[in-house]
This record gives structure tokens, sequence and C-alpha cells, in this order.
């Protein structure tokens, strides 16, 4: 089963299979294979910074993951996942998966959908106490 870290995905010491990877990797990943055409950093960084920690954080995700491989840069620099890359992707997907079935055990579609509509909704009354 999946171990819960915060901002981190992956498995248990108990799987023989390890992966070291941040919310924010996995996101980049999914971004950069999920288009019709390769993204360039910037449209990524701009598509994803909304859900990040900080408006440097995606920028240095991408670094991260072309350090470590998983992406890299054609001629038009646009990103694209190297087969390292995509390999974790699909690992991670399957990993995923898992583990939203561990967290969703017992909780209906419509119990599901039901909390993040009020979670959005708490969100949406911080964000709005904080314009004022």
């Amino acid at each position: 089963m999946p171990e819960l870290r915060p901002h981190h995905l992956g498995v248990s010491n108990r799987s023989p299979t390890t992966i070291d990877v941040t919310q924010p990797q996995y996101w980049v990943l999914n971004r950069v294979d999920g288009g019709p055409a390769a993204p360039s950093r910037e449209e990524v960084v701009i598509q994803l910074t909304p859900l990040a920690d900080g408006p440097h954080e995606i920028a240095r995700v991408i670094d991260q993951l072309l350090h470590r491989g998983w992406l890299r840069t054609d001629t038009g620099q646009r990103l694209r996942l190297t087969d390292a890359g995509e390999a974790a992707r699909v690992r991670l997907r399957e990993l995923v998966t898992e583990l939203r079935g561990v967290v969703h055990e017992g909780i209906s579609d419509e119990e599901y959908v039901a909390a993040l509509k009020v979670l959005r909704r708490m969100v949406a009354n911080v964000e709005g106490s904080n314009a004022s």
C-alpha cells in the first residue's frame, strides 16, 4: 500500500519499488506529457504555479527533473519526457490510482464530490476574507 508523506508520492518500505517524487514533480511530468504539443518551460510554469506553494516552485521542479534525467529540452526549447521520465510517470500513475483507492475506500462518489465542494467553498471564503 502506498505510504502517505506530505507533498511526496511513493510506496512504503514493504514494496521493493520506491520512487521519491514530490506532488509538484508529478504535476510537471503529467503536464509535459498531457498536451497535443510539447510545452515550453514558461507554459508549464504559468499553468502550474497556481497549484504550487510559491511563484518559483514549478521552475525549480523543472530544473530538478531536467537534472534527474526525466525531462529534456528539444531544439525548440520545448520540454519532453525522456524514456526514464515516461517510465516514472506511468509507474506514478499506477501508484496514485492505488493510493486513491485506499483514500476513497468507503466513500461514495457523491460524498467525495460534496466534500470537494465544501473544501473549495472554504478556500474561497478564506481567499475572500484575505482580500478585504
